[in-house]
């Protein structure tokens, strides 16, 4: 899941994920709120300290926005089956950083198309995504996956700031 990520993270060495956590979400307007709740169990374990309502925050808004914008027709009546979900959620911490991506099957870019209001209020969740999170970006996927991953980078507070 990191390779797709690479591109536009500061250097994280993947073999120093601290935790990583993932799971498949339905293809229904309910998968937010089973995405936010995941998000909130995990990190609650995680201890992210009070990066924990930032970091639900932007999982709403990329989950939102992969079942509104990131699925066809087709992918909704298609999956049954959670393992081939077409939308899926990952969490990857490291000491100082946290990753939240979220998985679609859409190759289209998430960025506003030009006359679109990046702000508008049926838009917004962009918005929110770049003002809560350190950074983000996407990328498009290769081989059997397809689509894209959406990321958002969380610099996390250590005990000593």
């Amino acid at each position: 899941m990191l390779q797709p990520l690479r591109q536009g993270l500061p250097p994280l060495d993947p073999a120093a994920v601290s935790d990583a956590a993932s799971c498949a979400l339905p293809t229904r307007f309910e998968a937010v709120r089973e995405a936010r709740q995941f998000a909130r169990r995990t990190l609650g374990q995680w201890d992210v300290g009070d990066r924990l309502d930032d970091v639900c925050l932007v999982v709403s808004e990329l989950v939102t926005n992969a079942l509104r914008h990131g699925l066809s027709s087709e992918d909704v009546q298609v999956v049954q089956d959670h393992r081939h979900a077409p939308v899926r959620l990952h969490l990857m911490r490291w000491t100082e950083r946290l990753v939240c991506a979220v998985r679609d099957p859409s190759p289209d870019s998430p960025l506003p198309r030009e006359g679109e209001d990046f702000a508008a209020e049926s838009g917004r969740g962009l918005f929110l995504v770049d003002s809560f999170a350190e950074s983000w970006g996407w990328h498009p996927l290769s081989g059997s996956l397809g689509g894209k991953v959406v990321w958002a980078l969380f610099r996390l507070h250590t005990p000593a700031e």
